[in-house]
């Protein structure tokens, strides 16, 4: 059974420019409510992070989750009051704590503070890291140089490999699946607080890579059909194209996924925001190369040929009719 893309391409453009829209109102929230489009680590803002978790080994101690009001009465008692709070782990026996650059005094006086309010916490658990904000705005401009880059390299690529309007359409698509991925970190750091951070960049640029290659197999195709079947209408041919590479690709698709679901299940806090990247661009990599830019493809060289014809059609001579009468 022979599957068209071609025919249903509204349907697949209307969820695409749905998801969109609610990425771009996501991040505007975001922007009022944390002074960015996506909630920053302290990889981009600079300060200190300080991680604790209970001692469960300490008797009763862990029987009730930690509450958060408890650990903001002693944050804003240390005159820490912009701070960010979290409460982590499964049974909530952990805080996350980001707030402005401390020493070590001060990070020193925190702990003990936050020890006699909440209870004792385990040492092989604890974690701070410190950022300099000056480090934090070089990592976020080498990463969106990085960007620029990879997608200019692209244009470039796909430009000589096949012809500038194929570039455009692929960037496109492309834009379609980092804007999806950024929408939904942004509605993730709304709600749960989800952060972002030096990984993120890289699981964006890994997921242009993807997401290019998947579509150049389809190109490829696309272009290997055109010239052994001039004649065959752009709709037709992209629909062939489809189906001739639509098991490669889901097989694909589903072999890395499988590994991306190991990695966010099995490999730890630090790569599993990593992982849940690449799951959702993955995602939207191999959805957008079948059904957006084999179809934008379409669709554009569709009107071209029809404003070739009008533009070649030679205009009726009515002088001659007109003497006649």
């Amino acid at each position: 059974m022979k599957f068209s893309v071609i025919k249903r391409r509204k349907i697949w453009w209307t969820i695409s420019a749905t998801l969109m829209i609610v990425s771009i109102v996501a991040m505007v929230i975001s922007w009022q409510q944390l002074g960015a489009p996506l909630r920053p680590s302290l990889d981009f803002v600079g300060g200190t992070r300080l991680q604790f978790e209970r001692d469960c080994t300490q008797p009763n101690s862990c029987t009730q989750p930690i509450e958060i009001s408890h650990v903001r009465e002693v944050v804003d008692a240390e005159k820490l009051n912009n701070s960010s709070i979290q409460v982590v782990g499964q049974k909530q026996q952990g805080i996350s704590i980001r707030t402005k650059t401390l020493n070590v005094d001060q990070r020193t006086q925190l702990q003990a503070a936050l020890s006699d309010k909440i209870g004792a916490f385990n040492p092989k658990a604890t974690q701070i890291d410190t950022v300099g904000p000056t480090l934090g705005r070089q990592l976020f401009t080498q990463g969106l140089l990085a960007l620029i880059v990879s997608f200019a390299g692209i244009v470039i690529y796909l430009s000589v490999r096949f012809q500038v309007d194929y570039a455009v359409i692929a960037i496109l698509a492309l834009f379609h699946d980092v804007l999806i991925t950024l929408g939904v970190f942004s509605i993730l750091g709304l709600v749960v607080g989800i952060e972002v951070d030096s990984l993120f960049v890289v699981a964006i640029l890994t997921i242009t890579g993807f997401s290019v290659t998947d579509t150049v197999v389809i190109y490829d195709r696309i272009r290997e059909i055109l010239n052994q079947h001039p004649g065959d209408g752009i709709d037709k041919v992209v629909d062939d194209a489809i189906n001739q590479t639509l098991t490669r690709s889901i097989n694909t698709t589903l072999t890395v996924l499988l590994t991306l679901f190991s990695l966010f299940l099995f490999g730890g806090e630090t790569l599993r925001n990593f992982a849940l990247a690449l799951i959702i661009g993955f995602t939207m990599g191999a959805y957008s190369s079948i059904f957006i830019a084999s179809t934008l493809l379409a669709w554009w060289r569709e009107g071209r040929s029809q404003s070739q014809v009008i533009d070649n059609t030679e205009p009726i001579d009515t002088s001659a009719s007109s003497q006649d009468s």
